[in-house]
């Protein structure tokens, strides 16, 4: 008998025939004897709607009052997931964050997980139910309902199968599993069968929208072994678990991209100390996060600096970076909103030579123009002209051969 928590997103539930069709799969999976543990989210499209009516009510909804509205999306699906379970005669009894015992901080739309009274969901399974939790949410110390933030019903399923020891964890999407590219950028890109918590963390900081950030940094850190799996085809999916020194390492493993980047530079700062405290500083007090920054240093005693944000971001970037500017009586400001991050991800740079300059000669056989480059262990971003985006992810794709699975070592 395996114990498994799956996790189902909103295109999994978007419908009363889709939450059928979960309902079968998740008998199937009991009925061979398996423990099931079922995570949901809000039907597609249902968080918008909740969202937009608390927008028509008050401007700037209060955050707590936003918690409970929001709260109650996955409370449907939970609701009619257990029904469904019911109907097939498969027991099932379903319970929201606060009933389940998910303890979060009081931080409201974005809190953290403290942690799980597990002793309901064991006793259920131990009488042969299926438990469906809803996700996303949960409750502080002093009774309040809280959320999780954008994408919190993954970390609500990984923090379940951390606490109760569950063999894996399914999340289960619109897609087969983890891809070398986006497919529909690249349609050689190839399903990946394994890839580390580590690579996989570099694809979702980098742009990949698979998994949510904080939900593998959980699974990494309590060594939660997660399966991405489509809802709507059979298939192994792919596995992210720790790096296995046994195999070899393909030298890439993915390329991410993310096509929301602006870049910003001021020219002519005096180079004194804390001259780049001075500018990021304001950018910060914003709550604006910065990625990548370069900073170069001239001849007369001046430095350029250049920063890149979320576009979202970049009007208001823009308006404190003019004020720095004036008082540091800097040269000028330029600013480029028309900029993409493409990047390679692979545990096997730690022990190979040569990957930047075959990525870079890649990019230059298609005179890509490379604008900012950063790296890291197992990461190369470069930033380039968003209309060479597709160019760019195709010609890195085929110059690492990812089309080609990777050859393991002779044992």
């Amino acid at each position: 008998m395996a114990f498994y928590v799956y996790k189902f997103g909103g295109t999994s539930v978007g419908s009363v025939e889709r939450i059928k069709a979960v309902a079968d799969k998740v008998k199937l999976a009991r009925d061979k004897g398996d423990q099931i543990v079922v995570v949901v989210s809000a039907m597609s499209g249902e968080t918008n709607r909740l969202t937009g009516l608390a927008g028509e009510i008050q401007l700037k909804p209060v955050a707590r009052e936003m918690d409970v509205l929001l709260s109650t999306g996955e409370q449907v699906t939970m609701a009619l997931l257990s029904m469904a379970l019911d109907e097939l005669g498969c027991p099932a009894c379903s319970y929201t964050g606060s009933q389940v015992r998910i303890e979060t901080d009081s931080t409201h739309t974005k809190a953290r997980i403290k942690r799980i009274d597990d002793a309901k969901i064991h006793a259920d399974l131990n009488a042969g139910k299926v438990v469906v939790v809803a996700g996303f949410q949960g409750v502080d110390e002093h009774g309040n309902i809280t959320t999780l933030g954008r994408g919190g019903s993954d970390t609500t399923a990984v923090a379940l199968a951390a606490a109760l020891k569950a063999d894996e964890c399914h999340i289960y999407t619109d897609v087969d599993g983890v891809y070398t590219t986006d497919p529909r950028v690249e349609p050689k890109a190839r399903r990946l069968d394994k890839i580390t918590f580590e690579e996989m963390l570099e694809m979702s900081s980098l742009g990949s929208k698979i998994l949510q950030i904080r939900s593998v940094e959980f699974a990494g850190k309590y060594n939660v072994a997660l399966r991405v799996l489509s809802s709507f085809s059979e298939g192994r999916g792919t596995l992210i678990t720790y790096e296995e020194p046994t195999v070899e390492q393909a030298l890439i493993s993915g390329i991410a991209f993310n096509r929301d980047e602006a870049k910003l530079t001021i020219t002519g700062v005096p180079d004194i100390p804390g001259a780049a405290s001075k500018i990021l500083g304001p950018i910060a007090d914003a709550n604006i996060e910065i990625d990548m920054i370069i900073q170069n240093v001239a001849d007369d005693a001046t430095t350029d600096f250049t920063f890149t944000v979320h576009r979202n971001d970049f009007t208001t970037a823009k308006d404190i970076l003019t004020k720095t500017s004036k008082e540091l009586s800097a040269r000028a400001i330029t600013t480029d909103d028309s900029i993409v991050k493409v990047s390679i991800v692979g545990v096997g740079m730690r022990s190979h030579a040569g990957i930047a300059s075959k990525m870079f000669k890649a990019l230059a056989d298609e005179a890509i123009n490379i604008k900012m480059i950063a790296t890291s262990e197992i990461k190369i971003s470069v930033v380039v002209d968003e209309k060479y985006l597709e160019l760019a992810v195709r010609a890195l794709h085929s110059a690492f051969e990812l089309e080609q699975p990777p050859v393991e070592a002779a044992s």
